[in-house]
């Protein structure tokens, strides 16, 4: 998100609402009320209506006739407010990423306005800022893990984080009092797809081999060692 977000008041004339958008180098700009509520949004396609009416208010044949129509209402604007495209799509700072991108694709905008739960405009996010969330470098979400781990357990490097593609490996033994919370806020991380644990080599416990039965044989030599030591002249007493 941008902060501060360049925007414009409704009694904008549409002159000045031109050069805004020329000098801050944009594409639209939102509108606000004295409140600094959102109110709509002026787009430079909207700005083109009205200049395209102004420079030429009448073109011959039928295509010229339904331009006209489609440009007629936006041709009589002469502020921010009455040439803006309304009710505007905004989205709140807390919205999730994904949420943000569906609505910005659905209503095919370049820029969305970001505003408290009052309608206020806090910032302004475009669809290259929405793009570069939505493919968060490992490495950056590695950083993440690692720093919330740090605030989770007396020693971090007991573990052992790798992330691939979004899916964070966890290797190393977690202490069962923590382990539930930690992996459910790795999980809470933005773009983290999966969170898998493994346990090092080294901590392994090896599995135990169980005992084979005795051959039959074994057993009858220890029986006949057992009798010559309690005969040892060979006699049994009857």
């Amino acid at each position: 998100m941008r902060v501060p977000a360049v925007s414009v008041p409704g009694d904008m004339p549409f002159v000045e609402v031109a050069r805004t958008l020329a000098r801050e180098q944009l594409s639209a700009v939102p509108v606000v009320d004295a409140g600094d509520h959102v109110i709509g949004v002026v787009s430079e396609s909207d700005l083109l209506a009205k200049a395209a009416v102004m420079t030429e208010p009448h073109r011959h044949g039928p295509v010229g006739r339904l331009w006209q129509h489609r440009l007629y209402d936006k041709s009589h604007g002469d502020t921010a407010a009455t040439l803006m495209t309304f009710p505007p799509v905004t989205v709140h700072p807390a919205e999730r990423v994904s949420d943000a991108a569906w609505a910005a694709a659905h209503a095919r905008l370049r820029r969305l306005p970001v505003t408290d739960h009052r309608g206020r405009l806090v910032g302004v996010v475009s669809r290259r800022d929405l793009l570069r969330a939505l493919i968060r470098d490992d490495a950056e979400i590695r950083a993440e893990v690692d720093s919330l781990i740090g605030r989770h357990l007396a020693d971090p490097r007991a573990l052992r984080i790798t992330v691939a593609n979004g899916v964070v490996t966890v290797t190393g033994t977690l202490d069962k009092a923590v382990a539930p919370e930690l992996l459910a806020a790795v999980r809470d991380i933005h773009d983290v797809i999966q969170v898998r644990t493994t346990r090092s080599r080294t901590e392994r416990v090896p599995r135990r081999r169980p005992r084979r039965a005795a051959p039959l044989r074994v057993l009858r030599r220890a029986a006949l060692l057992a009798h010559r030591e309690a005969y040892p002249s060979g006699r049994r007493h009857m």
